[in-house]
């Protein structure tokens, strides 16, 4: 059952999100038709992969499929830094601050 809704979360972020399908299919290099069949949970002769999956993630920018893996795990996960600041510096210097690593 996860396989499935793993794949159902992948499908909905690719047809309702922000970015239209099209667009999606075009970022990541594969053909609509193609995209569409391996989004579908009832098809079991086209399956998504992992890499098409992180490709539709960077390509979308939507990490919920993310968030579902890891709290399906017992884990939570984190960004590195907040995505729309800037980078912060130590005060008078050009040194990034560091920052605490994503947990999962």
């Amino acid at each position: 059952m996860f396989e499935k809704s793993l794949t159902k979360k992948v499908q909905d972020m690719v047809l309702e999100g922000r970015i239209p399908a099209k667009l999606v299919c075009k970022t990541i290099k594969k053909p609509y038709s193609t995209l569409l069949r391996e989004l579908n949970p009832f098809d079991a002769h086209a399956k998504l992969g992992a890499e098409t999956m992180f490709e539709i993630v960077k390509a979308t920018h939507n990490v919920s499929v993310l968030e579902f893996m890891a709290r399906e795990l017992g884990y939570t996960l984190m960004p590195l830094e907040p995505m729309a600041e800037p980078k912060v510096t130590r005060k008078g210097t050009d040194t990034p601050a560091r920052h605490p690593e994503a947990t999962m």
